[in-house]
């Protein structure tokens, strides 16, 4: 599958950087990082499949979403490129360096580990979410109502709303829902043996346990794992100059 994406400083940079969102997301939740990397590189940013302006599909796992990103990429004639994923973006991005070693040069990935999880945690969201769709509403101040009977995080509803358009979520919900458990597993890959950078959240959960330390290591034995203080799962939105500097430095080795 062809992906939406925008492509910016193709024919002023040879190095390609892709950015892949997380769940409920869209290609605008990484764009400050993209922006602040066009100096020196082309950035690509990508709605995957069932979010954005991107097809909905009732597929939906990491084998099929990193082909989707594979087939934009040959769409566009990329045969080089790096990588920063954010959470399930980060699990495709991993799976990417399963399927084309080869053309993946630099590896990111934020607060998220190459390990199957058991951890259920968007409940409350697609509880939000299906009470949004069924209200047959049109305005955000009417959802953001709505959700706050299941979401007690206003930067939560906040986040979730950027992909609520004309009374629509522009995700796929009752897609997501079903493949919840295909988003939530992973299937152990070969280990990868280029550097990569694992960037987790103080206060998050997602790359915390010793399993999870474990996983990274498996998969990725050269990868550096920092750790981004006082910042939880959206590290990128609560401390971007931090994560920034962290990629930058990666990258420039």
């Amino acid at each position: 599958m062809q992906l939406h994406y925008q492509y910016h400083n193709q024919e002023a940079h040879t190095e390609t950087l892709v950015f892949i969102h997380g769940l409920f997301g869209s290609l605008s939740n990484l764009g400050m990082l993209a922006r602040a990397l066009q100096d020196h590189y082309a950035t690509l940013q990508i709605d995957l499949r069932n979010h954005g302006l991107s097809a909905h599909s009732d597929q939906h796992d990491y084998d099929a979403l990193a082909q989707d990103i594979l087939d934009t990429l040959n769409h566009l004639n990329i045969k080089k490129f790096h990588m920063i994923g954010h959470s399930m973006g980060g699990k495709v991005a991993m799976r990417l360096a399963d399927l084309t070693a080869e053309r993946l040069d630099k590896l990111v990935v934020l607060d998220i580990t190459p390990i199957a999880s058991k951890d259920y945690h968007h409940d409350e969201i697609f509880k939000a979410l299906m009470a949004v769709e069924q209200a047959n509403i049109t305005t955000r101040q009417q959802a953001t109502e709505i959700m706050q009977a299941f979401v007690d995080e206003p930067m939560v509803i906040q986040f979730l709303l950027k992909s609520f358009n004309k009374g629509k979520w522009l995700f796929n919900v009752l897609s997501l829902q079903s493949n919840y458990a295909n988003i939530l597993d992973w299937k152990r890959q070969a280990a990868w043996d280029k550097p990569a950078l694992f960037l987790r959240g103080e206060r998050s959960d997602y790359i915390a346990k010793p399993e999870h330390f474990m996983a990274i290591e498996q998969q990725f034995p050269q990868a550096q794992i920092s750790m981004i203080k006082n910042a939880g799962h959206w590290l990128h939105g609560e401390k971007p100059q931090q994560v920034l500097n962290e990629i930058q430095t990666y990258l420039a080795k």
